[in-house]
C-alpha cells in the first residue's frame, strides 16, 4: 500500500540568499549577543499545558489565520519565507500543506493576511538576504492564498521601507515602516517613516513616492517599527517617541487642523496618543500596540476609565547589560491627547501620555537568571488576560483586568526559547519561537 502523502507545493523567489545577518542590531531588534546561559539549565512552566510544538518552522518570526468555510488554515513567516498549516482536523498538529521558499529572508515581523481576499503580505528588511540598513533593499512581497495548498507569489514591489507591513483601510492599503534610515534618506532621520502602497490590485502594487507619519518624536522624524488597527479602524503607529493614532477612512475632526475632513490612507486624521513617559519607557521606543475596545471616558474622573478606549498597551523593545534595565509593557492612559497635543510635542515643550502601569519579566518567578535578554515583544489580548513574548524568557500570561497592576498568572520557559510572538485562536496560544518553531500552549490557570 502506498504511503499517503500530500504534496507541498514550492514556490522558489528569484533572488539569491546569501545569508542572513548574524542578529539584528539596534535597541528596536533582537540583541547582537545573549549572555551564554548555564549549561543544562532547566526551563519554567507553570498553569500552561504544552500540548505541540511545530519544529519545521524553526526561524518563525510571525503567523495570521485564515478560514475556509471550516477549513483552518495558519500561515507562519519567518526566515524561510512562508509556510501554510492546516489545523482543521488537529490544532495541537499542524499539518504542513504548501510553502513560498524564500530562503534568508527579513524580517517578516507582524505578518498581517487579508482574512476576504485571502492575502498575506511579507515585509522585506533591508537586511534580507545579508544586505544591511544603509545599503539593502526593502520591500513587499504578496502572496495568493486563495488556495492554501497551492500558495503563489504574485508580486514584489520594492518599498523604501520594509521592516514590517500592515493593513490600514480595510486592506486596501499598506502602511510600511523601518528600520533604520538608509544612506540616501535625509541625515535628520532617527529612522524610517511610513510609505503608504495601493494594494487594491494585488498584483500591480503602487507605492505612493511621499513618505507619512513625519515628525513623530517631539517634531523629529524617527523610526516606524509597527502599525496595529483597532476594531474601530484607528490605526495605530509604534516606533520612536511613542504611539500615534489615525483615521484612515470616514470623515472626522481633524485636531491638528481644526476642521472636520475626509480620512484617507495617504493623508490620514490624527486621532490620539503621543510620546509615554520615559519613567515607563526610558528608551521611546515602542515596538507594538494595543488598543482595546470600548466607550471613550467622558472624564476621566473614575477609575471605570481604565476599562474603555482611554488606554494604549504598548510594549518598550530595548536591550541593556542584564536584564533589569530592558524593554517592559506599558499601559498609558490616552485621556488628554485628543486635540492634537502628540502632533504638537517638542524638546522644548514634550507631551507625554499619563503612565497607568508597567510590566517587566526582569526577577519575575519563571525567570532564567542566567540570561541578559529581558526585552519585551509582540503581544496579544484575549478579554483580560493578555499573553506577550519576551524572547528567552518565554511566553508570560498576564491578568490585566487591573491596568494599574498587571500580574502574571502563567508562564511557559523552555530552556531553550526565542519566543517572538503570541497569538490566542481557538482556545489556544501559538507562539512563533525563532528558535523553536511554533509552541502551541493550553492556559490551565
Amino acid at each position: 500500500m502506498l504511503r499517503s502523502c500530500l504534496a507541498i507545493t514550492t514556490v522558489t523567489a528569484t533572488l539569491i540568499a546569501t545569508g542572513l545577518p548574524a542578529a539584528a542590531c539596534g535597541e528596536e531588534d533582537k540583541p547582537a549577543s545573549e549572555k551564554a546561559r548555564i549549561a543544562g539549565a532547566p526551563g519554567a512552566v507553570k498553569n500552561v499545558k504544552a500540548v505541540g510544538n511545530v519544529p519545521d518552522a524553526q526561524g518563525a518570526i510571525a503567523m495570521g489565520f485564515l478560514q475556509y468555510g471550516n477549513r483552518d488554515v495558519m500561515a507562519v513567516s519567518g526566515e524561510f519565507g512562508l509556510k501554510v498549516y492546516d489545523l482543521t482536523k488537529n490544532p495541537t498538529a499542524p499539518k504542513l500543506i504548501g510553502e513560498v521558499s524564500l530562503p534568508g529572508l527579513w524580517e517578516t515581523e507582524d505578518t498581517e493576511v487579508d482574512v476576504k481576499r485571502k492575502l498575506v503580505f511579507l515585509a522585506r528588511d533591508p537586511r534580507a538576504y545579508g544586505g544591511t540598513t544603509q545599503t539593502g533593499e526593502s520591500g513587499i512581497y504578496i502572496i495568493d492564498l486563495k488556495n492554501p495548498d497551492k500558495p503563489a507569489l504574485l508580486s514584489y514591489t520594492k518599498v523604501p521601507a520594509g521592516h514590517t507591513t500592515s493593513c490600514v483601510d480595510d486592506c486596501r492599503y499598506l502602511w510600511t515602516g523601518g528600520p533604520a534610515k538608509a544612506a540616501n534618506q535625509p541625515a535628520d532621520w532617527g529612522g524610517r517613516p511610513i510609505w503608504v502602497t495601493d494594494i487594491r490590485d494585488p498584483r500591480n502594487p503602487k507605492t505612493f513616492p511621499n513618505p507619512i507619519e513625519l515628525a513623530r518624536n517631539d517634531g523629529k522624524t524617527d523610526y516606524v517599527h509597527d502599525v496595529q488597527v483597532d476594531d474601530e479602524g484607528v490605526a495605530w503607529v509604534s516606533g520612536r517617541g511613542g504611539v500615534r493614532g489615525y483615521w484612515t477612512n470616514g470623515h472626522h475632526r481633524d485636531p491638528v487642523q481644526g476642521k472636520v475632513r475626509r480620512a484617507t490612507a495617504l493623508n490620514p486624521v490624527p486621532y490620539a496618543g503621543g510620546g509615554v513617559e520615559e519613567t515607563a519607557a526610558p528608551s521611546k521606543f515602542m515596538h507594538n500596540s494595543f488598543h482595546p475596545a470600548g466607550r471613550r471616558s467622558a472624564d476621566g474622573a473614575d477609575s471605570n476609565r481604565w476599562h474603555g478606549r482611554d488606554l494604549i498597551y504598548a510594549t518598550e523593545e530595548s536591550f541593556l547589560d542584564g536584564c533589569a534595565g530592558d524593554g517592559v509593557l506599558t499601559i498609558s492612559s490616552l485621556r488628554n491627547s485628543y486635540n492634537g497635543e502628540g502632533w504638537r510635542s517638542t524638546p522644548e515643550k514634550p507631551f507625554r501620555l499619563e503612565s497607568v502601569g508597567t510590566w517587566s519579566v526582569a526577577g519575575q518567578e519563571g525567570s532564567d537568571p542566567a540570561s541578559g535578554d529581558c526585552s519585551a515583544h509582540y503581544f496579544d489580548v484575549r478579554g483580560k488576560v493578555l499573553v506577550q513574548s519576551f524572547y528567552s524568557q518565554g511566553t508570560r500570561f498576564l491578568d490585566v483586568s487591573d491596568p494599574t497592576d498587571p500580574k502574571q498568572i502563567a508562564y511557559f520557559r523552555p530552556a531553550d526559547a526565542a519566543a517572538w510572538a503570541p497569538y490566542w485562536h481557538k482556545g489556544y496560544v501559538y507562539v512563533a519561537d525563532n528558535t523553536r518553531g511554533i509552541d502551541i500552549l493550553k492556559l490551565t490557570a
